[in-house]
């Protein structure tokens, strides 16, 4: 593609047959342009975490919030599942939340296409395998703007490669994609999906184009969600400022299939256009259904979040989030580096771009900016739900829009000095409007200033020797000095305003190493136990345990732990692990890491197997004491009430119940520390040691109510020894269900040791539920029970995309006929 070297307020040359083919393929500078945006961005991303002294390049951490939480510990069950390691499979995770189904966490956190990159590294590495798949992600995400914009138009390679980067580098990435990695691909979906919009107004690509909607749709389709709507505005806008609808199609056989000839008019092509563009999308996300459905199907299922109202940022504070080296929780991140704001500023001043395309891309970065701002439209770019973390998830579309719009009058040439003072105008307007937010900082300003200033010089600079070179240098020293100063910035200040955790380190490993070590499963379940280092411990240390941590924690699993005594953060999705020697007892927990070291059960009392037998009998019915659910359960009095006074018996363990209470309950000598207070934390049921002298009362921290429960070990070893003698003989589990075999004569209520979650059947019918555990009625006779999960989902997704498939199929065919019979009757040239 010849470079638009041209004097400023020229005549563009014409498109071309010839030189439309030459845009949209890639030429000798194609390669190198996408390989300059990647290295670009690497360099920026990596630079900055270098100065901020962050993991991998110093002694700070990376693990705050959902990046500890959720994305380390589900790409190491990744690496597990990969590698055979994992206790369960696709369908069914026998490891954590006492076992849950995978498919939905799998579509919502690992479903990247990068994601099984994993592997490639050891498992002690697994954090720096989450971190080079970020890095790579936000590398692919420049090289495909930077072959998005070379396919729009003409304009300098290195331009492109330039603009390419300052997307991957805008402040939603950096600021927030950074530690929600899963969001990056809705990042790289946004120029990908912009690319079938042209193929789709080209009539071209009828087979790829389907095919990378479903790519984006499964590699995270909340983001893939957002991006399609960005795209689709995008492709509105191109179709509104093109002549024709498809203005590089001249064949006669590609203007009757796509209705652009001469006579049908281009509002009915735009149309029919918008149609194909409906089309291809639909069935691409039909294609994705396999995994789509499961996920959306798994959220009904979920317990419910927190239901928040939208509460726009003021705009002093949008204004800053708009410049380099700001950070903030709840305001967008837009900035974009100062060139591409100099040059859609400086569209607006450039007279010999025809005012329809000066105003409409301006407009739609207007529009989408004041979208984001409006309670509706709000509720439309988030799936019509708004997020419980950050309410601005959106903002790369933003940025992606604002790319577009700055590379659109690269077509015409370069701004001359009187658009390039209006833009710096613009530019600096915008920046003084920003001076009241708190956000914004010293260094902002300079930046700001300095990159203004370096800008505009480079595209005053003449184009050709060492001053075009010059002008380069320029213009990539401000994108990546901008980028890596706001990555730097951004470093810092995350830890101090999220939840941050212990990163993977020697102790880390070596609580790995010895749950390992203690592992029985299925003959028991070994708890990765307390501390946690985050949330889904059982997927990052290892073992079989109740702690759990997603968007699809089931509202059973949810309900039933806190009915026993557990605890929880995050407004019941984040659940804890239950140290309880009740529990343990009941869901066969034979070993667990405690106070720095793995505890294993008691050899006089064996952990019972997966699945027990109660008697006939209706099940139970909780309710407001943990210490009496889990007797309901357990089919036995345990606890003892605690005695005038507030005493337990000597020689029994104390347990506190205080869901609601902050702060450090005692009892003697032993200690132990609450964090409650509903609705966003629950304190689990917590033991304070064995009562060693009469009268000695526990002292409890304030906050709402408080329960004394007394455990008597003795009644508790009779009631598992009578449980066990009812239990399963031999239990076999499976990546998709269990077998257990029973003693004969067996009658009553199995129960597995696992809660109800939608999509298990027993014996060919539906499953029960005991206690909001798995349970089926055992008929006389009955030596083998068989129970098979299958996430809801499971067939529909599948017929979904078996649906979507056929009519893509369908579709080829006739546009295949379609052509034939064109080409049949045109004429041939004289």
């Amino acid at each position: 593609m010849p470079n638009a070297t041209r004097t400023p307020g020229s005549t563009p040359p014409a498109l071309t047959p010839t030189t439309v083919g030459t845009a949209t393929r890639l030429t000798a500078e194609g390669p190198r342009s996408l390989l300059l945006a990647a290295l670009l961005t690497v360099l920026a991303v990596c630079g900055g975490d270098a100065v901020a002294r962050v993991f991998p390049f110093g002694p700070r951490h990376r693990a705050v919030n959902d990046l500890a939480n959720q994305f380390v510990p589900f790409h190491a069950h990744l690496w597990d599942l990969l590698r055979g390691r994992a206790d369960g499979g696709l369908l069914l995770d026998w490891q954590a939340g006492w076992g849950t189904s995978f498919l939905p966490d799998y579509g919502t956190y690992v479903s990247s296409p990068f994601a099984p990159l994993v592997a490639l590294f050891p498992r002690g590495d697994i954090e720096y395998a989450v971190y080079a798949i970020t890095v790579l992600k936000t590398a692919v995400a420049a090289a495909a703007m930077t072959y998005l914009l070379r396919r729009l138009g003409p304009g300098t390679w290195w331009w492109a490669s330039v603009l390419g980067a300052s997307y991957a580098l805008c402040g939603w990435s950096l600021a927030e994609g950074t530690y929600n990695p899963m969001w990056l691909d809705g990042l790289i979906a946004f120029p990908l999906l912009c690319l079938v919009g042209e193929w789709v107004r080209e009539a071209r690509r009828p087979l790829l184009g389907p095919l990378v909607v479903a790519v984006c749709w499964v590699a995270n389709f909340y983001t893939a969600y957002m991006a399609t709507i960005g795209a689709a505005l995008v492709l509105v806008v191109r179709l509104a400022t093109a002549d024709r609808p498809a203005d590089v199609l001249t064949s006669p056989a590609r203007e009757a299939a796509t209705g652009t000839a001469a006579g049908g008019g281009a509002g009915r092509g735009a149309v029919r256009t918008l149609l194909r563009a409906g089309l291809t999308t639909g069935i691409g996300i039909a294609l994705a259904a396999p995994v789509l459905v499961p996920v959306f199907l798994g959220s009904r299922h979920a317990h419910p979040g927190l239901v928040r109202e939208f509460d726009p940022a003021p705009a002093t504070d949008v204004l800053a989030r708009l410049l380099p080296v700001t950070y903030s929780f709840s305001t967008p991140a837009a900035f974009v580096s100062t060139a591409v704001l100099l040059l859609v500023a400086a569209l607006l001043f450039r007279r010999e771009i025809p005012g329809r395309e000066r105003w409409l891309w301006a407009g739609l970065c207007v529009a989408v900016l004041a979208s984001m701002q409006w309670g509706p439209t709000h509720l439309l770019w988030h799936a019509f739900a708004t997020p419980n973390g950050s309410p601005y998830r959106q903002t790369f579309v933003l940025s992606g829009v604002l790319v577009l719009a700055a590379w659109t009058g690269f077509a015409h040439g370069l701004p001359d000095r009187r658009a390039l003072l209006g833009g710096t105008a613009v530019v600096t307007a915008l920046s003084l409007g920003s001076l009241p937010s708190p956000f914004l900082t010293p260094w902002a300003l300079v930046l700001t200033a300095v990159g203004l200033v370096a800008v505009a010089g480079a595209l005053l600079l003449p184009r050709r020797g060492r001053y075009g070179v010059l002008a380069a240098l320029l213009v990539v020293g401000t994108v990546v000095g901008q980028a890596a100063a706001t990555t730097a910035y951004a470093d810092r200040e995350r830890p101090a305003r999220l939840d941050d955790y212990p990163p993977w380190g020697a102790e880390q490993q070596r609580r790995a190493d010895a749950l390992a070590e203690a592992d029985g499963w299925p003959a028991y379940r070994t708890d990765a136990g307390l501390p946690r280092v985050a949330g889904n411990d059982p997927l990052l240390l290892g073992g079989q345990g109740a702690a759990y941590y997603s968007s699809h924690t089931p509202a059973v699993l949810t309900e039933t732990l806190t009915a026993l005594g557990g605890g929880w953060t995050s407004r019941g999705r984040n659940l804890l692990s239950l140290d309880n020697p009740v529990t343990d007892a009941l869901f066969g927990v034979g070993a667990r890491w405690r106070d720095g070291e793995v505890v294993r059960a008691e050899p006089s009392a064996p952990p019972l197997p997966l699945v027990t037998v109660r008697p006939p009998g209706p099940a139970p019915a909780y309710g407001r004491s943990p210490f009496r659910n889990q007797e309901l359960l357990l089919g036995t009095r345990v606890y003892e009430a605690p005695r005038a006074g507030g005493a337990c018996r000597v020689g029994t363990e104390v347990f506190l119940w205080a869901p609601d209470a902050t702060g450090t309950a005692r009892l003697g000598t032993y200690e132990t520390r609450l964090l409650g207070g509903r609705p966003k934390r629950l304190a689990a049921l917590t033991s304070l040691g064995t009562q060693q002298r009469e009268g000695a009362k526990p002292q409890v921290p304030r906050g709402g109510k408080a329960e004394i429960g007394c455990l008597d070990h003795d009644r508790l070893r009779t009631a598992v020894a009578g449980l066990r003698s009812r239990a399963a003989t031999r239990v076999d589990v499976r990546s998709d269900g269990l077998t257990a075999t029973l003693p004969p004569g067996t009658k009553g209520t199995a129960v597995v040791a696992a809660p109800r979650i939608a999509g298990w059947r027993c014996e060919g019918g539906k499953a029960g539920s005991y206690g909001g555990l798995l349970a089926l009625d055992v008929r006389p006779g009955t030596t083998t029970v068989t129970c098979d999960f299958r996430p809801p989902g499971l067939r529909a997704g599948p017929a979904a995309g078996a649906a979507g498939a056929l009519l893509l199929t369908a579709s080829l065919w006739l546009g295949a006929r379609t052509r034939r019979r064109a080409e049949g009757s045109t004429p041939l040239s004289p």
